[in-house]
């Protein structure tokens, strides 16, 4: 689970995150915490790694006469925090992303809101060609401090099983 320690000598723990694919179950809710409040330097910086160049994310004068008014928060910042969140709890132990489904942004973010995420677990099926790992499709849903909606989106990703070779050689 999530946040669990194992002992891996006299006196020695090693912290461990995430799920197995046997930890999951469908329909459970896995809230991710601490939230993230973003700041104007994140999304300047953001906006600059990923060279998009769109006024109303970086020019205040720009923001300022659009119909929100102030600069927003570029989506896929929005969106990379959320998947951040998730990792420790959703997919620390998955071998691969495999898709992204839906995602949807219903409401503006802005510099000053703090975004919380939870996921929801929608379907699991074992992996045919791979026996130590199976597919979790899970539902991610980004909140600010009001508790409204502002992304979701749908993640499938390969996940070990308990005793994957992987794992073990190494040494997790």
């Amino acid at each position: 689970m999530a946040g669990e320690s194992v002992q891996v000598g006299e006196n020695r723990y090693r912290e461990r995150f995430g799920r197995y694919y046997e930890d999951f179950k469908v329909g459970d809710i896995y809230e991710h915490r601490p939230g993230r409040t973003i700041s104007e330097t994140d999304n300047t910086w953001f906006t600059l790694l990923t060279m998009n160049q769109h006024p109303v994310h970086f020019d205040a004068e720009y923001a300022r006469h659009t119909e929100f008014g102030q600069p927003l928060v570029v989506s896929t910042l929005t969106l990379s925090l959320l998947v951040g969140m998730s990792v420790s709890d959703t997919s620390q132990k998955a071998i691969a992303n495999l898709g992204w489904e839906k995602i949807t942004l219903p409401r503006p973010v802005f510099v000053g809101d703090t975004l919380t995420g939870e996921s929801e677990v929608l379907a699991m099926r074992e992996s045919k060609s791979r026996p130590d790992q199976g597919i979790v499709s899970i539902r991610t849903r980004g909140h600010n401090q009001r508790g409204e909606v502002v992304c979701e989106f749908d993640r499938s990703m390969l996940v070990m099983r308990r005793g994957n070779t992987l794992e073990a050689r190494a040494n997790y």
